[in-house]
């Protein structure tokens, strides 16, 4: 190896010794060769101090429920003063943190326990629902309080639906009384908007339906929400949550027929929800009915099978034979793509009610199916327009094939027709009815000369 002149040789066996210091930076220019990144300051040692805002208050219940219900002691059973104490302390006491305390004791009259008890070393007041008299008009009250309580605190809303619901749930830890008096309370809430009907989710609790706590608690649930109300009106509600089917389910699955739940509601005085449900079911198998007859007409089974399934409905759902003759109806119309030109879809219906004619005619069995057959008729020509021409030929198809008879048509003629396209569907069966007429006065005069 080469070496500078004048330096001195290193021996082979000297060990190599680097400089741990970084060399200076050039003082001139800018060097773009050091990449390296310095080191950002730390900071270490230090405290910050948490501003008293910024702390959380201890969640203590027991001071909240404490100053409640002194306030309530205070006020007596005087429900007005009742109202004016709580509207003034939810300025000083927090009712979004404590909302399902404060409910607790105006409904149960301190704080419960899972399971709906009431622990013996709380503070507790008879200023309360269930320490009340039972009966409707005090429920009425009460249901007033609740009312101003929560249109002053609209936060309290959605704390309050949760607190019935969990009440509903706890419903067996509660004396028959206070089931009675939480039940008309409910009911008053619920006529007034107070609560939703989504909150009646809770009774359809396995082991509350099982022990027939649900159904006994509906009873005095829809005698004051109807009392409030009107059937339809409740029954509108009951809709709004898709509830109106499922009423049924207040019992046991051995126990959930029309017939179980009308008598025991009729018997409980609620006659008119008895038969609300009689007809949600009524409804509820007509379209499972239309569906089904629907699905075997285009799969093409043989008519005596579908009249057999339909017979059969019949007397299971109790449907009366003019009702099915208008189902039949729509679902023979509807298993076919009409023409849009008037003068083809004539031709076209005719051969198509023409093979169904056997199907329809064994549902025309009485003069009221007839004529119910005949406005369904009538109803259908007007809404489509494409078919106001082929209604004579329809009702003369009919006749012929023996689904419907003299007397009907005569009778829809001459006062039982609707307002529906009457001018014109009155004046193409004039000269039919004029022969049906003739040919009824000459069947009557041979009679006659018979005799």
């Amino acid at each position: 190896m080469y070496r500078a002149a004048g330096a001195p040789a290193r021996s082979a066996s000297a060990p190599v010794v680097r400089s741990l210091r970084q060399p200076p930076p050039p003082t001139t220019g800018v060097s773009f060769m050091n990449n390296q990144k310095q080191q950002k300051p730390t900071l270490s040692g230090q405290r910050f101090k948490t501003r008293k805002r910024d702390e959380k208050e201890r969640f203590d219940p027991t001071q909240f429920q404490d100053c409640i219900i002194q306030g309530l002691t205070e006020t007596g059973t005087d429900l007005e003063a009742v109202a004016k104490f709580l509207d003034a302390s939810g300025a000083k006491l927090d009712y979004r943190r404590y909302a399902e305390t404060l409910f607790d004791i105006l409904v149960a009259g301190g704080m419960l326990a899972p399971g709906g008890t009431l622990a013996d070393d709380m503070m507790r007041t008879d200023v309360c629902v269930f320490a009340a008299q039972e009966d409707l008009e005090t429920m009425q009250a009460f249901a007033q309080v609740f009312n101003k309580l929560i249109r002053r605190y609209k936060y309290l809303e959605k704390g309050f639906e949760d607190e019935v619901k969990k009440l509903l749930l706890f419903l067996k830890g509660f004396s028959e009384s206070e089931r009675n008096k939480l039940a008309m309370l409910t009911g008053v809430l619920l006529a007034n908007g107070t609560l939703n009907a989504s909150i009646l989710n809770s009774l359809y609790n396995e082991n509350l339906v099982k022990e027939g706590v649900s159904a006994a608690f509906a009873v005095k649930l829809f005698k004051s929400w109807i009392n409030e109300k009107d059937i339809n009106a409740v029954a509108a509600s009951l809709r709004k949550v898709s509830m109106d089917n499922r009423l049924m389910e207040l019992f046991p699955a051995n126990k959930q027929s029309v017939e179980h739940f009308t008598k025991y509601f009729t018997e409980a005085g609620l006659k008119e929800l008895s038969e609300y449900v009689r007809n949600q079911q009524t409804i509820g198998a007509r379209k499972e009915l239309q569906k089904e007859l629907q699905e075997q007409m285009s799969r093409g089974d043989p008519f005596k099978d579908i009249i057999l399934y339909v017979k059969e409905e019949m007397k299971k759902n109790n449907i009366p034979e003019p009702v099915v003759i208008g189902i039949v109806w729509s679902s023979v119309m509807s298993t076919v793509e009409w023409n849009k030109k008037e003068e083809l879809v004539a031709e076209q219906a005719i051969k198509h009610l023409k093979q169904y004619s056997p199907l329809l005619a064994a549902f025309t069995t009485q003069g009221q199916s007839e004529l119910t057959l005949l406005l369904k008729i009538q109803e259908y020509c007007y809404d489509n327009i494409h078919f106001m021409k082929a209604f004579q030929k329809i009702v003369v198809l009919f006749y012929k094939a023996e689904v419907l008879s003299e007397e009907p048509i005569l009778k829809w003629y001459k006062d039982a027709h609707v307002a529906k396209g009457k001018s014109v569907f009155l004046e193409q069966m004039k000269k039919f009815v004029e022969w049906l007429k003739n040919a009824e006065e000459e069947s009557e005069s041979e009679a006659e000369e018979g005799d």
